[in-house]
């Protein structure tokens, strides 16, 4: 809904206005704000950050429209006015147009013309705001995107590419940072998303030791997946070292003492990789799929504290390498038989 701000220091045409656009009004597509004069219209300026045009008479007393203008170019660059006065002389309309006036409308009104300007007006304040967002979002991307990527991502390789699947060989780990879900309900946010992300940092550094990334944060989880030579080991590094790292965390000063501790889930198999999602609302989210991945999120929550756990298939194959300890058989979610699982030590 566009919102309109009406600055005329004549009564009647509030009444005009809200007569000849009713129906925006009563669909939700417009919606309007009235002031006085110059000073007033800051004031609702102030009040309502998120207008999206302002029409504003010149003659006003207090602050007239011309001088308005002017403060508004300084403060709000990006609000759009369009000038609707008397005063239809070249003088006014070039004074108008050189301090930043988008068009100009005189009276008496012809209202089929304001509501045409106005919609043109609209569509020009949206076309800003999407070019300032996608070049804010480029920006970001910059920031957290190596510069080789963002080439290959404008190359017609990443075209050819980007939607490729593939079954692979690899390890999933699942880390869960215990007990934070409670704490999310009654700590501001402020703290709940700095405390979070913290551990998350130092989750990371791991993870990208070992060779492993980051799929995706889901909630106060991590899903990590590693391919290539010895995946599984490194995936039994890293959750090492995440668990040591979050261990010796001091505790939370901001949250009645917490600390934080993590259960780990890993699984090795062999799964689905591919760019999933909906291509109709163009977010798609380039991931892993399949019983690997299930059985290794099964693992995470069957987990206590502090504790890693893996099948009895990855036991045998790093238990030279790594000191484990049998839990013994657990029955997990949507599986028939249960299955015998083992505690990583150190």
């Amino acid at each position: 809904m566009a919102k309109i701000l009406v600055v005329d220091d004549e009564a009647d045409l509030e009444v005009l206005i809200k007569q000849k656009f009713r129906k925006q009004i009563r669909e939700k597509e417009f919606e309007f704000f009235f002031a006085i004069n110059g000073v007033d219209a800051l004031e609702k300026v102030l009040a309502e950050p998120n207008l999206d045009v302002v029409l504003s008479d010149i003659n006003m007393p207090e602050m007239d429209g011309l001088t308005l203008l002017s403060r508004l170019s300084e403060t709000k660059p990006l609000l759009k006015t369009v000038i609707v006065s008397a005063y239809g002389d070249m003088e006014n309309i070039r004074t108008a147009m050189n301090r930043g006036a988008f068009d100009f409308i005189t009276k008496p009104i012809n209202f089929e013309d304001l509501n045409i300007t106005v919609e043109k007006t609209i569509k020009h304040s949206n076309q800003i705001k999407e070019t300032l967002q996608a070049i804010k979002e480029n920006n970001i991307l910059k920031m957290y995107v190596d510069e080789n990527v963002l080439n290959f991502m404008g190359s017609r390789e990443y075209e050819s590419t980007i939607m490729a699947n593939e079954t692979i060989e690899a390890t999933v780990m699942f880390i869960d940072i215990c007990g934070f879900t409670k704490i999310s309900e009654t700590a501001p946010a402020d703290t709940v998303v700095s405390m979070i992300n913290s551990y998350f940092d130092e989750m990371v550094k791991e993870i990208m030791a070992q060779q492993g990334f980051v799929d995706k944060f889901i909630g106060d989880a991590i899903l990590a997946v590693f391919r290539g030579d010895y995946h599984l080991d490194r995936a039994i590094d890293a959750a090492l070292a995440v668990r040591n790292k979050i261990m010796n965390l001091p505790k939370s000063e901001t949250i009645q003492g917490y600390i934080p501790k993590v259960s780990i889930g890993i699984k090795s198999g062999e799964m689905i990789s591919g760019n999933i999602g909906s291509v109709s609302l163009k977010r798609l989210d380039y991931t892993v799929i399949g019983d690997t991945v299930n059985t290794a999120a099964r693992f995470q929550d069957a987990a206590k504290e502090n504790q890693i756990i893996i099948s009895e298939a990855c036991y045998k194959q790093v238990k030279e390498a790594f000191k484990c300890k049998k839990i013994g058989d657990i029955q997990l979610k949507n599986k028939a038989e249960a299955i015998t699982v083992y505690e990583v030590i150190e």
